[in-house]
């Protein structure tokens, strides 16, 4: 009897185990966090250029964990690094607006300017799912650079 109670036991922890392991298909507010602040470590010991390129090359996941990706951009708002969409590199998003019309990237700037780092939220498309998700996106001014990194809810 106590054996069959071992085996019972090993099968419930084996599916929590597994059910847990699916939930992590999504990165957390933490890893987010996590991967901006490694960003910056990164760059501070490799410099700028090594960093946006290393980011920009979306096939290198050394800043790129499940749905989460690090975008840079300038003051201005230029996207300099996007490690999710070549098609956003280089651009200017200074008017980029979310499904819902909201000036997100004039909204993260502002929040720059008077904060210097924090978390934003909108909505933007998944490069996993492709859908139109609710994000929040965790930013941290570093030197003249904006540095980000959201989650999917």
């Amino acid at each position: 009897m106590r054996k069959l109670f071992q085996i019972a036991l090993m099968c419930c922890a084996a599916v929590f185990c597994t059910s847990s392991g699916a939930a992590s298909d999504h990165g957390s507010a933490e890893e987010a966090k996590a991967l901006v602040q490694k960003v910056i470590a990164y760059m501070k010991a490799n410099g700028r250029e090594k960093t946006i390129a290393e980011i920009n090359d979306t096939q290198n996941t050394r800043f790129r964990d499940r749905d989460l990706y690090v975008t840079i951009n300038d003051m201005n708002m230029k996207n300099l690094a996007h490690g999710a969409n070549a098609k956003m590199q280089g651009k200017d998003l200074i008017d980029l607006k979310d499904a819902d019309g909201k000036p997100f990237m004039r909204e993260r700037l502002e929040l720059v300017k008077t904060k210097g780092k924090g978390w934003q939220d909108y909505k933007f498309v998944n490069p996993v799912t492709k859908q139109i998700e609710p994000k929040s996106m965790y930013f941290e001014k570093y030197e003249d650079l904006i540095i980000n990194c959201g989650i999917y809810k």
